[in-house]
C-alpha cells in the first residue's frame, strides 16, 4: 500500500489529523508497514512496549484472558484507529493482547523513533495527552456501564463504541455499517449468543438498527445513544 493510499485513512481520526502538518509527515516516514494474518499477535500482555500502532486495513482485536482461561474482548481497532501508546509512555508492559482479527495492515512507530520525536517536539504532549484521555474516559465509561446499566444499555453502548471508535472519529449517519458477529459481541457482554440476538432483534424492531448476517446497519443514532444510558 502507498503512503498516497495510506493518508486518508490515518485522516479519519481526528486526533491524527489535529497534529501539526509537519509531524504528520514526520510520523508517516518513520512508520513501517506490517502485514499480518488473521489470528497473528500483534502484542502480548507483558510485552514491553516496543511500539505505537496504527491500523490501515483490516481489524485488531484488544482482549485480556480470565482465570477461567476465557478471552474477554475490551474492543476492536478499526482503520484509522491508533494503539499501543501506553506503554510508551508509562514504561509498563502492555495491559492486553493485540491480535489481528482477520488479514491486516499495520503502520508501526518503534519506540525508539516515539522518544526521538518527543524528544525533538515536547510541544507534542498536549496531543498525545489528548488521545491518554479519550482512553480514560472510554475506560470509565466501561465502568459505569458495567455497573449501572441494563445489557441492552450495554450493547448500545458497544454498538456506538465500535462504529464511532475510541478515538470517535467520524460522524454516526443513518446507514453506517459495522462488520461484527453476534458471537462477538455476547464475549465483549460476557453474554450468550442467544440474549444478544434476541436484544438485537428488538433494536430492528424498533428501528434502530438494521441486522444482517455478521453485520449490524445503524438507522437511529440519536436512539441508539439514548438507549446507552438505560
Amino acid at each position: 500500500m502507498q503512503l498516497d493510499t495510506i493518508r486518508p485513512i490515518l485522516s479519519q481520526s481526528s486526533w491524527f489529523k489535529s497534529l501539526p502538518q509537519d509531524v504528520i509527515e514526520q510520523l508517516v516516514t518513520a512508520a513501517k508497514l506490517k502485514r499480518l494474518d488473521a489470528g497473528q499477535l500483534v502484542y502480548q500482555k507483558h510485552d514491553l512496549g516496543d511500539g505505537l500502532f496504527c491500523v490501515v486495513s483490516g481489524r485488531v482485536r484488544l482482549s485480556n484472558v480470565t482465570l477461567e482461561g476465557k478471552e474477554l474482548i475490551l474492543t476492536w481497532m478499526q482503520p484509522g484507529s491508533w494503539f499501543g501508546e501506553i506503554s510508551l509512555f508509562d514504561g509498563l508492559p502492555r495491559a492486553h493482547d493485540a491480535h489481528a482479527d482477520e488479514p491486516c495492515e499495520l503502520l508501526k512507530i518503534s519506540s525508539v523513533d516515539f522518544k526521538a520525536l518527543l524528544k525533538q517536539r515536547p510541544d507534542l504532549y498536549p496531543h498525545f495527552m489528548r488521545l491518554l484521555c479519550q482512553r480514560i474516559r472510554t475506560t470509565f465509561a466501561f465502568i459505569d456501564e458495567t455497573g449501572s446499566l441494563s445489557l441492552k444499555g450495554k450493547l448500545c453502548g458497544r454498538i456506538l463504541l465500535l462504529a464511532e471508535g475510541l478515538e470517535h472519529q467520524a460522524p454516526i449517519e443513518r446507514g453506517t455499517s459495522l462488520s461484527i458477529s453476534q458471537e462477538s459481541l455476547a464475549l465483549m457482554l460476557h453474554s450468550s449468543r442467544q440474549t444478544v440476538n434476541k436484544l438485537l432483534q428488538e433494536l430492528q424492531q424498533q428501528a434502530v438498527i438494521e441486522v444482517h448476517y455478521g453485520q449490524l446497519i445503524i438507522l437511529d443514532h440519536a436512539k441508539l445513544k439514548t438507549l446507552c444510558q438505560i
